[in-house]
């Protein structure tokens, strides 16, 4: 008897189209940016940024302060940002840490990344450089970014966190080894969060008056040094102090006991990067020290608290797409997507006009031809005219003087796998073989409790990439799971 083929359930856009590719979004070449046409995409993007009210999606819970930059070294051979001009240089900025995944009432110290958000008030409008504690990140596409937060998120049964939710994504996803093994280091749980470095993670470009762009990584080192807690402590402090990194920033600050962070770039030129033996612009690598060194920029001291957490802190927006002259963006694929994400979650969360309110406003000034929206509270540019061209003698004009150089790009537009010819494995195995001995077996201690309650086939397929990475640091994992 011959057996019948089961239907397969079509996944399909809110309209009803069935989904070709889920799992790459529409680009220009294997490593070109991302489309504007990927319609899915945005849907995904734009439905998941409304998932949440009122609360933020991810980074819900959050603490901040005010300070200061100020620049050490001469960088103007690579920019020509006005917050690099000159040795000396001093812009007021707002930082804005986080808990990734947990909401607004976890706890600062579970495991988790951690966000590290900077609000440069330049004088020639904000710069945000919107990034995480840790170098690297857990995909390389935005268009599977939704995916991996609902796997952070609580299950939709039994409204609990499902560590097999995580593994099974995880262990589906290679690209993830690298930030996975960095989460269940003791880097997973920092003391705080003055003693924690920072990243813009995304590659990033800078451009110099002569027109030349170089494509950079920053750098946020902590002055106060590296300190993380053990992960018996932090399950404690989460019991008896939930909001021990909030409490530590605040009374530091209120103490004098200003922290200090140190800016620094790893610059490679255009021809360096289409050289390197693996895509520059993957949000899941590293570039080398050796060959790409640390450059010092500058230091950020956080010196003011807020005076009311809700007007500073939770109204705080910060966005990649917030750029200034001399400062650019990369072909990262997660980066184009967050460059529509962020601004778009800031409209459904604070509003149409959330750029206006005192935390968001630049120092710089604004003349735009945005109207009206929801709260608008200002003299919404009186009488001039709400359009452009015009024959208003001072109506503001566009300056071809902050155009960027062109950026070649060359590629057939398709979804390209990305998976295909990439290394997942060498940079996670590499960082493994950093650790001590006592971090290794921390390291292997901490998965192990996260996967015990995580069905055989998700723990088997996971631990292959571990084994992958390297062949101890598979067996130290089977081997504590009782799998050997």
């Amino acid at each position: 008897m011959q057996t019948k083929e089961p239907t397969m359930t079509k996944l399909t856009t809110a309209t009803g189209a069935p989904v070709a590719d889920n799992q790459n979004s529409r680009t220009a070449g294997p490593r070109g940016p991302v489309l504007l046409e990927d319609f899915h995409l945005i849907e995904k993007l734009q439905h998941f940024n409304r998932e949440r009210i009122p609360e933020r999606v991810v980074h819900a819970k959050g603490s901040g302060a005010y300070g200061v930059f100020e620049v050490t070294q001469d960088i103007t051979r690579y920019t020509c940002a006005s917050v690099f001009s000159h040795v000396g240089k001093k812009t007021d900025v707002l930082i804005r840490f986080s808990t990734v995944g947990g909401e607004k009432g976890s706890a600062d110290t579970e495991r988790d990344p951690r966000g590290f958000a900077i609000k440069f008030y330049t004088d020639e409008g904000n710069w945000d450089l919107v990034g995480n504690n840790t170098p690297v990140f857990f995909i390389r596409d935005g268009i599977k970014f939704p995916d991996f937060i609902h796997t952070q998120k609580r299950d939709p049964r039994t409204n609990l966190k499902s560590p097999t939710a995580m593994w099974d994504f995880w262990s589906l996803s290679p690209e993830s080894l690298h930030q996975v093994t960095i989460l269940f280091s003791d880097r997973g749980t920092p003391d705080g969060y003055r003693h924690m470095h920072g990243f813009g993670s995304h590659t990033f470009s800078m451009i110099n008056d002569r027109g030349e762009r170089v494509w950079v990584k920053y750098h946020v080192l902590s002055m106060q040094g590296i300190k993380n807690l053990h992960p018996r402590e932090a399950v404690r402090l989460a019991g008896e102090d939930p909001d021990y990194a909030q409490r530590d920033l605040f009374q530091a600050i209120e103490r004098g006991e200003f922290p200090r962070w140190r800016v620094c770039i790893q610059v490679m030129t255009e021809d360096q990067a289409r050289k390197t033996p693996y895509d520059p612009f993957d949000l899941t690598k590293v570039w080398p020290h050796g060959d790409f060194p640390l450059i010092e920029v500058g230091i950020i001291t956080l010196n003011r608290n807020p005076q009311n957490y809700f007007a500073e802190i939770e109204q705080a927006a910060f966005s990649p797409s917030s750029i200034v002259r001399g400062l650019g963006f990369s072909p990262d694929k997660m980066l184009q997507a967050r460059l529509f994400a962020y601004h778009d979650a800031h409209l459904y969360r604070v509003g149409t006009n959330y750029q206006s309110l005192p935390v968001n406003r630049p120092q710089a000034p604004v003349n735009t031809y945005q109207r009206d929206g929801a709260m608008r509270f200002d003299g919404n540019f009186g009488g001039g005219p709400n359009y452009e061209p015009n024959s208003v003698a001072d109506a503001p004009r566009q300056d071809p003087a902050y155009r960027e150089p062109v950026l070649r790009l060359d590629g057939e537009a398709d979804r390209y796998d990305h998976r295909t010819g990439n290394d997942d494995y060498t940079q996670g195995g590499n960082l493994f073989r950093l650790m001590t001995a006592e971090q290794q077996a921390l390291l292997i201690e901490n998965i192990v409790n996260s996967m015990k309650t995580v069905p055989r086939e998700i723990q088997e397929r996971q631990i292959a990439h571990f084994r992958q990475a390297d062949p101890r640091y598979g067996e130290g994992v089977a081997r504590g799971l009782g799998l050997l």
